[in-house]
């Protein structure tokens, strides 16, 4: 199987084979917003990463201004499907530490707190992204270690789960 082979879905609706040397078709530019353009067979396009969730290989992406939610399945999630095997449905949220270096724009629990995976537990703002840190599973706060206005490091406690 190719390690470079990806499978893209696009609004829950249609699906891409891709591979990195694709790539090579598009010319990337990217602009001082943070937004990026993009050149392919002499058109142009004006993208902006939205959102991310890299746990779950799903990103929210503007492109000429119309919205799209893109879920990446890389050569292990292929092979998982080609297998029929299933990934446990529920798990135990574990603590939350700061995936990138950023500035916390706003802590969305409080101490006591029941989550469910997918909940939203803080904003963190990295490259003029806003990024929201979701949790991974279900638990509860048990403790939070960072507030509005603080700049964490990459890997950084933020948040307490039980």
């Amino acid at each position: 199987m190719n390690s470079n082979k990806y499978k893209i879905k696009v609004n829950n609706a249609n699906e891409f084979d891709f591979n990195f040397e694709q790539v090579k078709d598009f010319d990337f530019v990217k602009e001082q917003d943070g937004s990026f353009h993009i050149l392919k067979n002499n058109k142009g396009y004006q993208a902006e990463i939205v959102e991310t969730d890299f746990a779950k290989k799903t990103f929210t992406i503007k492109v000429n201004g119309n919205t799209h939610q893109i879920k990446l399945e890389d050569k292990f999630d292929l092979l998982v499907n080609q297998l029929g095997l299933s990934v446990v449905n529920t798990q135990k949220a574990s603590d939350v530490k700061a995936p990138m270096p950023g500035l916390v724009l706003g802590v969305m629990v409080e101490v006591g707190q029941e989550v469910k995976e997918g909940d939203g537990l803080l904003i963190l703002e990295a490259m003029k992204m806003e990024n929201v840190i979701k949790s991974a599973g279900e638990g509860l706060v048990k403790a939070i270690h960072t507030e509005k206005g603080n700049a964490v490091e990459k890997g950084q406690l933020l948040i307490e789960v039980e």
